[in-house]
């Protein structure tokens, strides 16, 4: 397990050094000058050069991006020009906001896929069967986006039952003391229930937006993986040796249907690390794809870049995660690493 634990993370350098040098180049060819939206449409051509000689863009491409490699080697992601402030610092303040919200909406995307696939594998044809099917077409048809704005026109503008989306905590609440970065475990660590409560209604409404975007395909998968297992050699053995269908289904048919739906949730989890950007803009949430998306629109490239490699290194991590759940589900896996 831990060589291939160790091929995996050589094989991960390649891809992040390629990260690092696409971003780079796709950050200095979009549109806009950084130095000229800084100085304001009132400045002098002189004065966007000076502004430009200053943050460095006047030097060649090449020595632009030997500079910014020689930094990320020292652990520096550059500052934002927009806040002033580094942007390790920014990234790090806000990373818990966003894999609070994507975790919280995988989780329950699995927890409603995962028996709706396995129950409508079990039952083709019945009515759960075909809910399955609408559940899924449903997500897939509907932007992540429009989702979320649906969901707070009905809920918070024409019921009232959901709180204003307007970022992680009620305005009438203090921040809790930072532990893990998740409010709803550092609320409880701190005993402030009533905030706890502010931060779970916070969350039910884009964590809701991002489940229904991830359920259709954890739902359709396991139930296509089901359906072959079911129809599988060894599961009409083990129904012939007269073993109970709630054990043929657990024990022998669920475990080997699991390998191609982990991979859809790694997937999946790629896929929500992108639509959160959009989540967080509609609700207002304070993570980092909102701050990346401000960014772009400025024209700061430190904060974009760092965002794209921070994505970068989540990605390697959760592929990583991945290859050791195979190992523990199928020993075979490990003997191949």
């Amino acid at each position: 397990m831990l060589t291939m634990i160790g091929k995996r993370l050589l094989f991960a350098i390649p891809s992040l050094i390629g990260v690092v040098i696409v971003t780079f180049l796709l950050t200095r060819a979009l549109p806009g000058d950084p130095a000229a939206y800084f100085a304001g449409p009132a400045a002098t051509k002189e004065a966007v050069e000076q502004i430009r000689k200053k943050l460095g863009f006047d030097k060649p491409l090449i020595e632009q991006f030997f500079r910014y490699t020689n930094d990320l080697a020292h652990g520096d992601f550059g500052t934002s020009l927009t806040t002033g402030q580094p942007v390790a610092a920014e990234l790090r303040s806000r990373l818990p906001a966003s894999a609070e919200l994507t975790l919280l909406g995988l989780l329950v995307s699995i927890v409603i896929a995962i028996p709706l696939g396995v129950l409508a594998a079990t039952r083709p044809g019945s009515w759960i069967d075909h809910l399955c099917r609408v559940t899924t077409t449903a997500g897939v048809s509907l932007p992540v986006f429009f989702t979320g704005l649906v969901l707070v026109y009905v809920f918070y503008f024409r019921l009232g039952w959901s709180p204003a989306p307007l970022g992680r905590l009620d305005v009438f609440y203090s921040t809790p003391p930072t532990v893990t970065g998740f409010f709803l475990i550092d609320t409880l660590i701190a005993r402030d229930f009533e905030a706890f409560r502010s931060a779970l209604n916070q969350l039910i409404l884009p964590a809701v937006t991002l489940a229904i975007f991830s359920l259709a395909p954890i739902a359709r998968m396991t139930r296509a993986s089901m359906l072959a297992v079911l129809a599988s050699d060894f599961v009409r053995t083990a129904r012939a040796s007269g073993l109970s269908p709630g054990k043929v289904i657990v024990t022998y048919a669920f475990r080997n249907a699991m390998l191609p739906v982990i991979t859809t949730l790694s997937m999946v989890f790629s896929f929500l690390l992108g639509a959160n950007v959009l989540v967080e803009k509609v609700f207002a949430w304070p993570g980092i794809g909102s701050y990346a998306v401000e960014a772009l629109i400025a024209s700061d490239f430190a904060p974009v870049q760092g965002f794209v490699l921070t994505m970068a290194v989540m990605y390697v991590l959760l592929n990583l995660i991945i290859d050791i759940l195979y190992g523990v589900i199928d020993p075979r896996v490990r003997l191949e690493g």
